[in-house]
């Protein structure tokens, strides 16, 4: 709220406004203050005992207009702003339809490799985490003015191609496949793995296949380029429910032509090796396995065409940053990735980040596309819009827009799920947890935004030059004044960690401070200076959980 301020009022010898802002923390315990200063930190550099550093720095914030007091506790200097100063700061967000923007991205180019789903093979939920993750920080890289490129980088290419078309030709046709959907290409990859296991001889069939698509054979690239626009035919639907969209669908078959200049720096540079008939860079220095580029056969493998793609994409975009969005499984995949493009010179080396996730498993074990053991996103969207429909006609039968309104919130609970914890944290999935509507859910925000808004068509025109912001000093108005105006720190912190969960806690935390303050206090009362006020506040409240969810890409209905 007055972070900056407060820095510049206390920066003193030695002590630097960047370095006090750095240290600012919020209490976790609201009697200690808004703000506190840890005094500990700077001990070493002035040679004091963190009460004195406090003690000495009491005075330069005691006469500040939005300072209500300030004491030292224990070396921690505590801040308590002035409640009316902080209800002030309302009408700039109450102005502003989109809450926490800003440009200090500017003249960044952020990459963001996610979703990056494989041909022939239909959404499931464990594709969820990368698209919606990614998604999110796409957006709220984009909110904070970096030029974020999305990049979805498509499984296009690989032997389950030579797989499926060896499954096409034994049974069933390209025409079939050209008028079926997804779900048919996939029963033909589960069918060939189980035939494969009764006869191993189709693998060879396969791998031959997959070899006249690499040779440019005009028969194979046409059951190829069928297989790819069923595909994406699909998926692009299933984006259009999450609010996905990308700037490249640049996929691995991309850079087909692209990997060689990559294996001549490291032959120049003495880093590629053979091993067995196969190419690799040894990495037994940091601690890792062989990175295999060339399999002995002559193949290229992911690793190839990563390298490739980190190439074109610094070419391409020059980018300040390029994050990809993976699960933890492909860990090492990156570390040997990231070191080789270091060991190579690569200028954007330091710049590459693994935004790792965690897996999603069922209740009773591991997914598997080729064994037929998944759960299928389009399915879990239809469930949950399914159940929304049905409480809307329960609860509000006459609401209009119904399809559209249940659409908006089953998508977005299921969204809402994926984005609720850590990235990191595994997931089992369960439908009973992701259609929950009650609680910590993205029902339970979007019907407080409904809540707000209502009350704002109830309340009129308002006229907030003439609010009494006294009106707002209670705890209640004070607690959503505080989360309103500490939501641009949250995405700025959700950028900085990479976690889109930082914002969709804050916007529950917003709901239920707002809600309490909604029954504690009419809103729409005859005094007009208190009414302007407590609509100011509602505005407020209502432009920040519309730019959450926005980031999240989840709708805010105004009814429901």
């Amino acid at each position: 709220m007055f972070e900056k301020e407060l820095s510049l009022a206390l920066a003193a010898s030695g002590l630097s406004a960047e370095d006090i802002q750095n240290a600012l923390e919020t209490p976790k315990d609201a009697k200690m203050g808004d703000i506190c200063l840890p005094c500990f930190k700077f001990s070493r550099a002035l040679r004091q005992a963190p009460q004195a550093i406090a003690q000495s720095l009491l005075p330069r914030v005691e006469g500040l207009p939005f300072v209500e007091k300030a004491e030292c506790v224990s070396g921690y200097l505590n801040v308590y702003f002035s409640r009316l100063a902080v209800a002030a700061r309302l009408a700039e967000i109450a102005n502003s339809e989109v809450v926490g923007a800003s440009d200090e991205g500017k003249g960044k180019t952020i990459c963001i490799d996610y979703s990056s789903v494989n041909i022939a093979k239909p959404f499931h939920i464990g594709h969820l985490s990368t698209t919606v993750i990614g998604g999110a920080l796409y957006r709220i890289f984009k909110h904070l003015g970096y030029n974020a490129v999305g990049i979805n980088h498509l499984g296009d290419w690989g032997t389950q191609f030579g797989k499926l078309i060896v499954a096409t030709e034994k049974w069933s046709s390209l025409e079939e496949v050209a008028s079926g959907d997804e779900y048919f290409l996939n029963s033909l990859y589960v069918r060939y793995h189980s035939e494969a296991k009764l006869h191993p001889e189709l693998d060879d069939e396969a791998r031959a296949w997959f070899k006249r698509i690499e040779d440019g054979d005009k028969a194979a690239l046409a059951y190829f380029d069928v297989f790819k626009d069923v595909t994406m035919r699909a998926v692009e639907k299933v984006y259009s429910r999450l609010k996905i969209s990308f700037d490249s669908y640049a996929g691995e078959s991309f850079y087909n032509d692209k990997m060689q200049p990559c294996l001549d720096i490291l032959k120049q540079k003495g880093l590629l090796k053979q091993s067995e008939g196969a190419w690799v860079v040894d990495l037994d220095e940091y601690g890792m396995p062989p990175c295999l580029l060339v399999k002995a056969d002559g193949a290229t493998l992911y690793a190839t065409r990563d390298l490739a793609a980190a190439y074109y994409r610094k070419q391409t975009y020059d980018f300040f940053k390029c994050l990809y969005v993976v699960a933890y499984q492909q860990n090492l995949h990156f570390k040997q990735l990231f070191q080789v493009l270091k060991l190579m010179d690569f200028a954007g080396a330091d710049d590459m980040e693994h935004v790792a996730f965690g897996m999603v498993s069922m209740e009773d074990g591991a997914m598997s596309t080729r064994n037929g053991r998944v759960i299928w996103l389009q399915e879990v969207l239809d469930k949950a819009v399914a159940k929304a429909a049905a409480i809307i006609e329960e609860k509000n039968p006459s609401l209009q827009n119904k399809a559209q309104v249940a659409e908006s919130v089953g998508v977005g609970a299921v969204v809402f799920s994926a984005l609720w914890n850590n990235r990191i944290k595994d997931i089992v999935f369960s439908y009973d947890k992701v259609l929950s509507f009650e609680g910590e859910t993205a029902p339970y925000v979007q019907y407080t935004y409904a809540r707000a808004a209502s009350a704002l068509r109830k309340g009129g025109d308002a006229n907030f030059s003439s609010a009494d912001l006294s009106a707002l000093t209670d705890d209640e108005s004070y607690d959503v004044i505080k989360s309103v105006l500490g939501f641009a720190d949250s995405v700025r912190q959700a950028a900085k960690l990479r976690e889109p969960c930082v914002i969709t806690r804050h916007i529950v935390d917003l709901a239920s401070k707002f809600n309490r303050f909604y029954i504690g206090h009419r809103i729409v009362v005859d005094e007009a200076p208190v009414r302007n006020a407590r609509m100011l506040l509602t505005l407020a409240v209502k432009n920040t959980i519309r730019t959450g969810l926005a980031l999240l890409g989840i709708d805010a209905p105004e009814e429901m």
